[in-house]
């Protein structure tokens, strides 16, 4: 039976998940890019969450990917986003991560007014070829190298510090339990209840997460920031969107790569085990990084977090706005498949998934 809801304004402070803001038509994009950055080119839009993003193709001379923030978003979050991935590629530049380019005047994150009055700030990106791995699919080694580039990539973000690293993301799992309230949004009391069943476990193991070690970390390594190619002997050709990456737990950043490995098929729902291809990307991460028993136990409980996570943030934007409801839902009916899975185990064997 649905759950009716009163849509009463959401409670947390991640204001570009709960503020509209009006989009940017392909033709004031191209426009943007030919003003900022002196770049003449066809734009095709890309789905996305809070922001305008656009292809940008040069027609011979490159192509790029231009975003246009979300208006609520501060720019000292978005500095710390770029001055991340330049981190990244200083420290490790073998790692495929976006270059971010300067504007004509040499601006990182130039600001435009666009034609409905807004102020936006504006970054541009190289393009990185290949297909989203949610496309198409992977074998146990190719996960394994997924793995790698995981670690790979936190310990080129190690020693990285920057004022606005410590922000609130609301898909930073160790915020789970400040967005309780979003439970009204659920539009089924069935999920409604595997969710607060995920809420109350995750109430008992949130001491000892705060307890974990912690840096700035992507924090979203999901099969669609990793753009792969078959063709290519190291299968990833490139890990995007930094827009989550915040200091957090390593093992949530962990446990959400291995949540997001989780099989999409609903003809899988009988298998006995969804962790079995997670467990060959944390098989290559720990290659070249290390993870505590305690942080191995917790890392369960963390994907099972974000997957309420997932149900209450993407049900209440839905709600809040229905024109972008496809995408925003896109992942969310799977997910609740893999939390009635969680909700089937006892807290030990949770905890044991993987020592099996």
């Amino acid at each position: 039976m649905p759950h009716q809801t009163n849509r009463r304004p959401p409670s947390f402070r991640s204001s570009e998940l709960s503020k509209p803001w009006h989009p940017v038509s392909n033709n004031e994009a191209q426009s943007i890019a030919e003003s900022l950055y002196g770049k003449s080119g066809s734009t095709k839009r890309f789905e996305s969450e809070k922001d305008d993003t656009f292809l940008l193709d040069c027609e011979g001379k490159g192509q790029f990917v231009l975003k246009i923030a979300h208006p609520s978003e501060s720019p000292e979050e978005l500095d710390f986003q770029v001055k991340l991935i330049r981190h990244i590629e200083s420290e490790a530049p073998s790692l495929p991560v976006p270059r971010v380019f300067q504007d004509r005047h040499g601006q990182i994150l130039p600001v435009v007014r666009t034609s409905s009055g807004e102020q936006r700030v504006v970054r541009l990106f190289s393009f990185i070829p290949g297909a989203p791995l949610a496309t198409t699919t992977s074998k146990p080694e190719q996960r394994a190298r997924i793995g790698e580039l995981l670690a790979q990539l936190r310990h080129a973000m190690a020693n990285f510090s920057h004022p606005s690293d410590s922000r609130v993301v609301a898909w930073d799992v160790t915020h789970l339990l400040n967005f309780s309230d979003l439970i009204d949004y659920i539009p089924d009391y069935q999920r409604r209840d595997w969710v607060s069943a995920a809420l109350q476990r995750f109430a008992e193991i949130k001491p000892r997460l705060d307890r974990c070690r912690r840096q700035v970390l992507h924090n979203d390594f999901n099969m669609s920031n990793l753009i792969v190619d078959h063709n290519n002997p190291h299968f990833v050709n490139g890990i995007i969107d930094f827009g989550d990456a915040v200091r957090t737990a390593i093992a949530v950043d962990v446990a959400t790569a291995l949540l997001n490995q989780m099989p999409k098929d609903p003809g899988d729902r009988d298998r006995s085990d969804l962790f079995d291809e997670g467990r060959d990307v944390l098989r290559g991460y720990m290659r070249l990084a290390d993870l505590t028993e305690e942080e191995l136990r917790l890392i369960p409980f963390l994907s099972m977090g974000r997957l309420a996570a997932r149900g209450l943030l993407t049900c209440c934007r839905a709600q809040l706005f229905p024109e972008h409801s496809r995408y925003t839902l896109r992942n969310t009916e799977v997910g609740w498949m893999h939390l009635a899975w969680f909700n089937s185990l006892s807290n030990d064997q949770v905890s044991d998934l993987l020592f099996q």
